[in-house]
């Protein structure tokens, strides 16, 4: 990877002769954020309340934008606003913020590949943002993702996870990849900076306890947790959040609810886009990374990055977990995925039950 300077030297170059708006642009968000080992982003679509102590009712110092990215110092147990479950709060050097609105995220630019490997589907890579977000630019307009027409400016997060199948140079010597997705895709193209993705290697999804017998998952949607079993030892455990039982008006929403009962496992990829639901209250995500499909209507488990309130149910129906749980879940899960293609679906015997229990 390369240092913070030398990544904030190189991306000053300009884009002239690929995309019609100056690289320049791109940096100056990037400039600002803080030179720390463990940082995080606002990531509510909002401002959020920066407290004295963590607490909602101290005294607030000021509040931070959307996407704003800040020093994470510690996290600690303080009083859940009205309403609210989670007592988690991040210490920054400013304050206080709430835990469930800050995503964890790091600032790891990484070197740019001169040549693209060949896979089964071309010449290609996944690979995973390292940095706390990431500009992007549409190759291919108009826009065709929901997602995509309702921001001023799309970008992609830390943790989300790509298909890059092409390398340019700008007319400064800067490496840009061409950024799009393999499934769910509505046929956006991107170019964005190189130094944000890292590959995602062979070794990293590499099967955990490969030859272990009698693999079970189980989640606890009263206690938001998700267990994996090897017979009778629980091997992993981790806090999950769940399909929504009350929207943002306090209704109920039962259409939310992750299916319980026992399933298995239909669908199983690296990085995939989700949408669903109606106009206005609907969803459109892509990059969500290790993903694995267990029900019939599309539930999953998978990695999120727009939360950090596991433990706490909040999901359109599927089990969110953290970027690290979830890598660790699909790679422990059987069928295996290799990373050529980088996904598989599977009907049969073999496959790892999920058990969902609870209401």
């Amino acid at each position: 990877m390369l240092s913070r300077r030398s990544f904030l030297k190189n991306s000053i170059m300009g884009i002239t002769g690929i995309l019609s708006r100056p690289w320049i642009e791109w940096l100056g968000f990037y400039s600002d954020w803080p030179d720390a080992e463990k940082l995080g982003r606002n990531c509510t679509g909002g401002m959020i309340n920066v407290r004295e102590k963590p607490t909602a009712d101290s005294t607030s110092l000021g509040m931070i934008y959307e996407d704003t990215v800040v020093v994470w110092l510690r996290e600690v147990v303080g009083q859940a606003p009205g309403g609210l479950v989670s007592r988690r709060w991040v210490e920054t050097p400013n304050g206080y913020l709430y835990a469930p609105s800050v995503q964890p995220v790091y600032n790891r630019p990484n070197q740019p590949l001169t040549s693209l490997p060949q896979s089964s589907l071309g010449k290609g890579m996944w690979a995973e943002v390292t940095v706390p977000y990431v500009d992007i630019f549409l190759d291919n307009p108009p826009a065709r993702s929901p997602w995509v027409q309702a921001v001023p400016r799309p970008r992609l997060y830390y943790s989300q996870v790509m298909w890059i199948d092409d390398i340019r140079t700008n007319s400064q010597g800067q490496a840009l990849y061409r950024v799009n997705e393999q499934k769910g895709s509505y046929g956006d193209i991107f170019w964005a900076a190189s130094e944000a993705f890292r590959p995602i290697e062979t070794e990293e999804i590499a099967p955990i306890h490969p030859d272990a017998q009698d693999k079970k998952i189980t989640v606890d949607l009263d206690h938001q947790t998700l267990s994996c079993f090897e017979g009778d030892n629980e091997v992993y455990f981790c806090r999950i959040s769940s399909g929504a039982k009350f929207n943002s008006q306090g209704e109920q929403v039962d259409k939310w609810a992750t299916p319980p009962g026992t399933h298995l496992p239909w669908r199983k990829v690296i990085a995939t886009h989700m949408s669903g639901g109606s106009t206005g209250a609907g969803w459109d995500t892509p990059g969500i990374a290790w993903t694995m499909i267990f029900d019939p209507d599309g539930a999953a488990i998978h990695s999120t990055f727009w939360h950090n309130d596991f433990g706490t149910p909040r999901s359109h129906g599927c089990i969110n977990a953290s970027p690290e749980d979830a890598k660790w879940i699909f790679r422990w899960t059987q069928p295996q995925v290799s990373i050529d293609p980088g996904f598989i679906d599977v009907t049969g015997p073999g496959m790892t039950v999920v058990d969902v229990y609870g209401s």
